[in-house]
């Protein structure tokens, strides 16, 4: 199977002019470390000394860039990039 990312930009919402594909992969999982490391590339780029979780997130929810994985999913595997994003968030800026 193969599979690709879609790529959606948070401050072009539902714009789908401003979207684009990268891939393919050969596995899921290597599709989702690319999504993955997209947004750690941003939040990485992004995060200020002293910034809080919410603000990082916020910054991302508006100009970062949304992957996704299409392709034939394996059961109960899914990547929302938000949710990842949260998670990161949280774990940069906790100290």
């Amino acid at each position: 199977m193969r599979f690709t990312v879609r790529v959606r930009e948070n401050s072009h919402y539902m714009d789908e002019s401003e979207a684009y594909t990268i891939g393919p992969y050969a596995t899921y999982a290597e599709a989702e470390a690319a999504c993955r490391k997209m947004v750690d590339d941003f939040l990485a780029a992004n995060r200020k000394p002293g910034q809080g979780a919410e603000a990082l997130f916020e910054l991302y929810t508006t100009f970062g860039e949304d992957p996704s994985v299409e392709g034939a999913m394996p059961e109960g595997k899914t990547f929302s990039a938000w949710d990842y994003a949260r998670r990161r968030c949280r774990e940069l800026c906790r100290g």
